[in-house]
């Protein structure tokens, strides 16, 4: 074969064979085929497209493209993969709810990723938190503790770390299929046995409209289960910020706090709880939602999933006392001061995409892949669709390393938040695809 004829295949609207598609995704991991070549390849899927049959085949590939765990375990491997927001620190909590109702969750996680937060970012921001451990503590902590995140390994599904880094330059990071393999090659490689998609649709996420948030699940259902891995998705609104806070220790910090009963957010806990659900139903933990619910509540309310967060957190390098002490070892910014609405009213809608942003601006987001993350920065106390604000309620709390960056995130804030009359109605769980 030659990689030519592969990209002439495709560029021409022809299906690729497995064959084909094994000998190219080999050829970019020992280096036969050159970055042009894969740029080439990935513009014609772009324009092309591929079939389910093609991209289970080239998932698979790229799954196998390094190394695959096993699992030896007395319960159901389950994780959950989210599609990006702002605010999202839901497999902060999930993660652990999950490993005290029974679960094993191994989470292999990324970091941000234009305007939206990383989970990996996030756990960064705390001192000694190691998220590029080994295979060998990433399986022990797994084990041990039954759950445990940690970023994508050398040697993990590598095929998706040269394509991504090429379709991230190149154009085309906007393709169903490619996102689909994209996804899945590394959550497959984690050895999971179900897995749900949180699948975020709104002015915050890449999907911004339904229709194309429900193509994405589709794809990424119906290709999973192909894979041979049980998958579902649950499409969760992403036109606000998802919790009150946006940053990376901030985030952090409200996890802690949710796992501890406290300050909890409606719409962050519904969202949790939804995908928590969902996988502990599929995979046999719960034999129904109801008895789902029970059960989570449970774990939250007895302190086991708190316990199961202090306890990955130790196994990774973390401090062991950082439940007790968050507060202490978290970063914490200079100026922490509240921003207020000009005029009162109830919050209407949000340029989440934008907010986003403003982190970045705040150096809590990257502008570069080698940026250095100031981890204290960005917003608490934020706003919900249909808060009242007013000289008493803030639009949000600002937190910066300067009052020149406070003053241009606040009036930055100003210009992103809309101001009504009339309370609107506030939706999250837009939808499910199993």
């Amino acid at each position: 074969m030659f990689p030519q004829e592969i990209i002439r295949h495709k560029r021409n609207g022809q299906k690729l064979s497995k064959e084909e598609i094994d000998f190219f995704i080999k050829g970019v991991v020992n280096k036969d085929i050159a970055d042009i070549q894969t740029a080439a390849l990935t513009m014609a899927i772009f324009l092309n497209g591929f079939d389910k049959e093609e991209t289970v085949a080239l998932t698979l590939a790229m799954r196998d493209s390094g190394d695959v765990l096993k699992w030896n375990l007395p319960a159901p491997v389950i994780d959950k993969h989210s599609t990006g927001g702002v605010g999202d620190k839901v497999s902060l909590m999930l993660a652990p709810i999950l490993a005290a109702c029974g679960g094993f969750v191994p989470m292999i996680a990324g970091r941000g990723l234009g305007h939206t937060g990383g989970t990996l970012d996030k756990l960064d921001s705390i001192v000694g938190y190691n998220t590029l451990s080994d295979n060998a503590t990433f399986t022990k902590t797994v084990k041990d503790v039954g759950c445990a995140i940690i970023g994508q390994t050398g040697n993990l599904a590598p095929a998706d770390k040269k394509i991504y880094a090429i379709r991230d330059v190149c154009g085309t990071v906007e393709s169903i299929p490619l996102i689909t393999a994209s996804i899945l090659s590394k959550k497959l490689a984690a050895g999971l046995e179900y897995l749900v998609m949180d699948l975020k649709c709104g002015s915050g996420a890449f999907m911004e409209n339904l229709a194309d948030a429900k193509a994405l699940a589709r794809s990424i259902v119906d290709v999973a289960q192909g894979a041979g891995t049980k998958t579902s998705a649950v499409i969760t609104d992403m036109n606000s910020v998802l919790g009150y806070t946006v940053g990376n220790a901030l985030e952090v910090k409200e996890a802690v706090e949710y796992l501890q009963g406290k300050n909890i957010n409606r719409r962050l806990d519904e969202v949790t709880k939804a995908l928590c659900e969902e996988l502990l139903v599929a995979c046999g933990l719960c034999s129904n939602q109801k008895e789902a619910a029970e059960k989570i509540g449970k774990v939250l309310s007895s302190g086991q999933a708190a316990e199961k967060f202090a306890k990955m957190t130790a196994a990774l390098g973390g401090p062991s006392d950082f439940m007790e002490k968050y507060e202490t070892y978290l970063p914490q910014a200079s100026v922490i001061r509240p921003v207020f609405a000009k005029e009162p009213g109830y919050v209407t809608g949000m340029a989440v995409r934008d907010i986003g942003m403003l982190l970045v601006g705040l150096k809590g987001g990257r502008v570069h892949p080698d940026q250095k993350l100031d981890y204290a920065t960005g917003f608490s106390d934020f706003c919900q669709i249909g808060d009242y604000v007013d000289g008493s309620r803030p639009l949000a709390v600002i937190h910066a390393q300067s009052e020149e960056d406070f003053s241009k995130t606040a009036e930055a804030l100003l210009k992103l938040i809309k101001i009504g009359d009339k309370k609107p109605i506030d939706k999250v769980i837009l939808g499910k695809v199993a």
